[in-house]
């Protein structure tokens, strides 16, 4: 016998699992019901592992420097047209076919 025992994976409850990564708990339970995440814990007790959060998180980190890149404005070659503010738009007019307010027949 050697001696050498397994060692328990070190977990964090939903709630600081969610604020490690930046969502919700309902996105940690999420990712965990949809295999993402490996749920450790007891019937009531949802517990994460710390390490395969890190790694997540640094898989989510390097994806949204991906995203970020692939939307800047250089890469966009239709340029988005920006609403103006409520304030600074032009009253609606009569809509086609409204009626107007005299009442006929009275």
């Amino acid at each position: 016998m050697t001696g050498a025992r397994a060692v328990p994976p070190r977990t964090v409850p939903t709630e600081l699992a969610a604020l490690a990564l930046g969502v919700s708990q309902a996105t940690v339970r999420k990712w965990a019901s949809r295999g993402k995440l490996t749920r450790h814990g007891r019937p009531g007790r949802a517990e994460y592992d710390v390490e395969e959060l890190f790694a997540l998180s640094q898989a989510r980190t390097a994806a949204a420097g991906r995203v970020r890149d692939s939307r800047s404005p250089a890469a966009d070659p239709v340029p988005r047209r920006r609403r103006a503010p409520r304030d600074l738009r032009e009253p609606p007019g009569p809509r086609p076919g409204a009626r107007s307010g005299s009442v006929e027949g009275s």
